[in-house]
């Protein structure tokens, strides 16, 4: 009987009643484990630095960017110092710059592919070379309004052999050149190109070729009107000499007596070992002409085959092409 009492305690004892095994083991799961050594103190620390590392890279990422936009600042600033001109420089470009210059077309000729070179004589600048730029193309301004034997008001800059031109505008006033009265025209501006040098005006000669256009647009006898203009070119490029004065005797010229002119000492008797391309005239034309009076029919032509010679020993032999062209046509 104690026997059986005590083996009874014994197992009530190593077994309660409350307690079982799937309770157990969740007990023991639910136990919160033991921090690790250093575990709450080293997470946080991580932490800290990389904010720091973060913020020290915005930094200098900042400061290189705004290094970036002073160092472009100043760059611009030095360019547009370079391109602007010295007070001294923007005073010459203000004088190269012209406008409102009356001219004429006497010559174009392609430049590079859309451009013209055009030769002109201009009333205070004399003859000059500009630049049309893009005048070639279909839907340019300029493309009809530089035309020859049209009165022009130009604008140009620069001050070297070839300047720029800005503007042009037809003026009016002038009835276009037709038949032969087109071809005296070419005949005229050939002469101009030939005996007028850069950049030297003529204002006298400038206002004659504007009134011989005139003329010849008029229908006036084109032998009469381009004698004139003949002489007074030779007379204002410094090539003239009187034709009413003779250079051996100092005197007046005989109108009955036999001259002829030499190119530089100007009107002597004929006296027959002259050469024999030398144009012998009468006294009375070469009077005629020193009036420009070209009423007289032995005028007219004596004053032709003169002219012709002077302007031929001028020109150094070089045949004129208007001038080709005009024999051409009679032959035809």
């Amino acid at each position: 009987m104690a026997t059986s009492e005590l083996d009874t305690a014994r197992d009530e004892i190593a077994a309660p009643d409350d307690v079982t095994p799937a309770a157990s083991n969740a007990s023991v799961a639910d136990a919160p484990r033991a921090p690790r050594t250093g575990a709450t103190g080293t997470r946080p620390a991580r932490q800290t630095r990389g904010a720091r590392a973060r913020g020290v890279d915005a930094e200098a990422s900042e400061a290189f960017q705004q290094a970036e936009a002073n160092t472009e600042t100043v760059r611009r600033e030095t360019k547009r110092a370079r391109r602007a001109p010295s007070p001294a420089r923007a005073a010459e470009r203000e004088q190269s710059r012209i406008a409102e210059q009356p001219g004429f077309v006497l010559h174009s000729y392609p430049y590079r592919e859309t451009s013209l070179i055009i030769d002109v004589l201009t009333r205070d600048h004399g003859r000059i070379a500009l630049v049309a730029k893009g005048a070639k193309r279909p839907h340019s301004a300029l493309r009809g309004v530089l035309q020859t034997f049209q009165p022009l008001s130009l604008a140009w800059l620069g001050k070297g052999e070839l300047r720029t031109l800005t503007k042009a505008e037809w003026v009016g006033g002038l009835r276009p050149l037709e038949g032969d009265a087109l071809l005296s025209g070419f005949y005229l501006n050939e002469l101009l190109v030939k005996f007028c040098a850069r950049d030297d005006p003529h204002d006298k000669l400038f206002q004659h070729y504007l009134t011989t256009l005139h003329h010849l647009a008029h229908g006036e006898p084109a032998g009469i009107i381009l004698r004139a203009f003949e002489r007074v070119l030779l007379r204002e490029t410094g090539y003239a000499v009187a034709f009413d004065r003779c250079t051996q005797t100092r005197g007046k010229v005989v109108p009955e007596r036999r001259y002829v002119f030499h190119p530089d000492w100007g009107v002597r008797p004929a006296s027959g070992d002259e050469p024999s391309d030398w144009p012998i005239v009468i006294g009375q034309t070469l009077l005629d002409m020193e009036q420009d009076n070209y009423s007289r029919a032995q005028t007219v032509q004596q004053s032709k085959l003169l002219m012709r010679f002077l302007l031929n020993h001028h020109l150094g032999g070089v045949p004129l092409n208007t001038r080709q062209i005009l024999l051409d046509l009679q032959k035809l």
